[in-house]
């Protein structure tokens, strides 16, 4: 039996190329269908440890609090954008092609202006503060 090298990464790392369920769930996201992306990335959050699995939860959470958003929820979709900075905060930038940063930026963002907007002005969110997942070369 060999030993293990040391340079190998393990299944499910941030350094790992995205899998066809993450590049989907990439598509979904910015296309808008925030609830589907949420539905394709479940399972491998389930699966998921440590790291891999704060990364899947930030982007379901980011899905889910824009989901929140384009219905009107604005307790929903402020409290999962604030939620779901956090746990991107956990993860390396970027993990599996995505810039964990610049959404974790994008969400503060699109949260702060949120705030000022109020309960009643959710519908007035420019488009272009709506978070994107953006793939980097690494």
């Amino acid at each position: 039996m060999s030993a293990p090298t040391t340079n190998s990464k393990p299944h499910g790392s941030c350094h790992n190329a995205p899998s066809g369920q993450v590049l989907l769930a990439i598509r979904q996201f910015n296309a808008q269908h925030w609830f589907d992306c949420h539905e394709t990335l479940e399972p491998l959050w389930l699966a998921a440890h440590a790291e891999q699995r704060a990364f899947y939860q930030g982007i379901i959470q980011s899905a889910i609090a824009l989901h929140h958003w384009k219905n009107g929820n604005y307790n929903g979709c402020m409290a999962l954008l604030s939620s779901a900075a956090d746990y991107l905060g956990q993860v390396s930038s970027p993990c599996q092609w995505i810039d964990v940063g610049g959404l974790i930026d994008q969400l503060q963002t699109a949260q702060q202006r949120l705030d000022q907007l109020g309960p009643g002005g959710m519908d007035q969110l420019e488009p272009a503060l709506l978070p994107r997942l953006t793939t980097v070369s690494t």
